[in-house]
């Protein structure tokens, strides 16, 4: 009983980190859009290695699949939504504290995200990290870094945390 109560319990924290990243992804564009009006001013310069640049990405991780049409729009939304599905379902299989935890930003990040693409066509990105003209990362915003995180410390943990293999029986 208590292995079930814990299980349910990272469950619904895995849920509710997915809340709280798609609230303060969708914030944070609502500060980026409405407040500083960055899609009209193109670009703020905050410091020497971070900038907000304005960038309306039409496709999926890194502008691949660009969507060129409204056919194309809501087909990536239709799988980027169906994905979500498989995360949220993911989620409430998984025993693993820390791959619930992962799969919560991968969750809060893919909604914000499919929201901005449902809202306006595409998604807002703004945050622009770059070191001098080394520029590692395009530009980003909250749900992504998320959903980039997320995957990461799955990845991670199912290379370095994997199960030990039960040891060979010999007759």
């Amino acid at each position: 009983m208590s292995e079930t109560k814990g299980l349910r319990r990272s469950t619904m924290l895995g849920y509710l980190l997915a809340a709280i990243i798609f609230v303060v992804d969708q914030v944070s564009k609502y500060w980026i859009i409405t407040l500083l009006q960055l899609p009209q001013r193109g670009q703020i310069e905050l410091l020497t290695i971070l900038n907000f640049t304005w960038v309306e990405n039409r496709g999926v991780s890194l502008g691949m699949l660009a969507a060129s049409s409204d056919t194309q729009r809501w087909m990536l939304v239709a799988l980027t939504g169906a994905i979500s599905l498989g995360v949220a379902i993911w989620i409430w299989r998984e025993k693993r504290a820390g791959d619930v935890f992962a799969l919560g930003m991968v969750l809060g990040g893919a909604l914000g995200n499919i929201v901005d693409r449902i809202r306006f066509g595409y998604v807002a990105d703004f945050i622009d990290l770059h070191f001098g003209d080394f520029q590692p990362f395009l530009v980003f915003n909250v749900a992504d870094a998320s959903i980039t995180i997320g995957v990461v410390i799955l990845v991670l943990r199912a290379f370095l945390l994997r199960d030990k293999p039960e040891p060979a029986e010999t007759e």
